[in-house]
């Protein structure tokens, strides 16, 4: 059977004429009359029950006209297209309801449908949080603010791969780190490892613990660079967890010149075993190299005194009562206040170590040991008491050129770290990352934070 209603026209068609063949008798036309005054009276009871019900609607009277919205046209007798029945239509629509009047002759109150629904309440903002700007300056910076490229890989020495930020965080004595190490825009958009690498580790327990937050910057354009950086991260990191009792007992008695000595020591020991892994390797020193910036914080919350000491470009920096200072130790200059107040010991100790300025004189090396190798840059030393309030940055060159030159970056995060409370670490991680034009290299940056 076609969908026309036709009949079967082949094989296929056959299923349909077993179902509805010629010999099942139609329906045919109803033997009861079929007027429009039947048909509405079906109608109507089957909407509100048989005649006399309560509700029920007036049967027509024999030969009465309909309804006047259909007396000028004639009502058609739709048929069922499959069986030829009669269908029956919906009841007519009620007249408009319109002004009535009552028995009395009074105007009958008029009921109005029921009230609209209320509109819906106002939707409900959750509260935004400020995105931190993405840049400063006059425009944006030429890479993308994401990562693009990943290193490429070598399947055998997949543990060398370095990820493209690192995170962390503390809170020790009257002292909260924030740390962070990230990719620069450049090395994301080419493909390049991380040549920034960062160690934050504890020694110790309780108040005699020491924290210490090491960064190092691999030589530009070496193939080699994240691992020489990597490599005397945890040379420095093993030297000073070696000797780390020693090194909180210095701090915490002032022997500024005890602590200055032992750490260029350590320092050159470190990088002196860079170069001896160069040479291994048969790479030149100046092609398996790497500058180092560290930061000794004790946990005694009695001893405010924070050591720094490194060697190569970088930054230190102070904020303090909503400005900024740089006090990155230069060579020859006196630098540093001497380590008294807070809870720190007098101006000359029992032992008679008097604390004297940095006047950039090389230590002796000890008699107990070969002399290292001198640097090829010059060992930068600072012992300074913190205040509360101060919060002392420390960080590569990456971060610390555009804080020299570009004086939004500074009033971006005045703004940002002068509240109350330190930052979370992924508020550190975005205000870290502020960018300016033409500064895309790597990022590493450790913040300390004075309660």
């Amino acid at each position: 059977m076609s969908q026309q209603g036709g009949r079967p026209t082949g094989h296929s068609d056959d299923w349909w004429g077993q179902i509805y063949d010629d010999t099942t008798e139609d329906t045919g036309p109803t033997r009861t009359s079929d007027s429009l005054d039947d048909r509405f009276a079906s109608a109507s009871g089957a909407v509100t029950g048989p005649p006399g019900a309560p509700g029920a609607l007036p049967t027509p009277r024999s030969g009465s006209r309909p309804p006047r919205d259909t007396a000028d046209r004639p009502v058609p007798k739709p048929r069922d297209a499959g069986t030829g029945v009669p269908s029956v239509p919906p009841p007519p629509p009620p007249p408009p309801q319109g002004p009535t009047t009552s028995a009395t002759g009074t105007p009958a109150p008029t009921f109005a449908g029921p009230p609209p629904p209320p509109p819906p309440p106002p939707a409900r903002l959750s509260p935004v949080t400020p995105v931190p700007v993405h840049h400063v300056g006059s425009g944006p910076p030429t890479y993308d603010p994401e990562p693009t490229a990943l290193p490429p890989a070598d399947p055998d020495d997949l543990g060398s791969l370095v990820a493209d930020t690192v995170l962390d965080g503390a809170r020790y004595g009257a002292c909260t780190l924030r740390a962070a190490s990230v990719r620069g825009d450049s090395a994301r958009y080419r493909g390049e490892p991380r040549r920034d690498s960062l160690l934050t580790v504890r020694f110790g327990t309780g108040d005699d613990a020491l924290l210490l937050v090491a960064m190092a910057t691999g030589a530009r354009a070496t193939a080699g660079a994240h691992r020489a950086a990597a490599e005397v991260c945890r040379w420095i990191g093993r030297a000073v967890g070696r000797s780390h009792v020693r090194l909180a007992e210095d701090i915490r008695a002032a022997r500024r010149g005890d602590l200055k000595s032992g750490l260029h020591r350590l320092t050159d020991r470190s990088l002196g075993k860079l170069r001896a892994s160069a040479a291994e390797q048969g790479l030149g020193p100046d092609e398996y190299a790497a500058t180092l910036r560290c930061l000794l914080l004790p946990a005694d919350p009695g001893c405010r005194t924070r050591v720094f000491f490194g060697v190569g470009a970088g930054g230190l920096f102070r904020l303090r009562d909503g400005a900024w200072q740089d006090i990155e130790p230069q060579v020859g200059e006196v630098v540093g206040e001497p380590v008294v107040g807070f809870g720190s010991p007098p101006a000359e100790t029992p032992g008679g170590d008097r604390l004297t300025m940095d006047l950039g004189i090389p230590t002796p090396p000890s008699p107990y040991e070969p002399a290292p190798e001198p640097p090829r840059e010059p060992f930068r030393f600072r012992a300074s008491i913190a205040r509360p309030g101060d919060t002392l940055l420390m960080c590569t060159d990456g971060l610390a050129e555009p804080l020299r030159d570009e004086p939004e970056i500074c009033e971006y995060l005045t703004g940002r770290w002068s509240g109350p409370t330190p930052p979370g670490l992924a508020a550190f991680l975005a205000d870290a990352q502020v960018r300016a034009k033409g500064y895309a290299d790597d990022r590493t940056a450790a913040a300390v934070w004075e309660a």
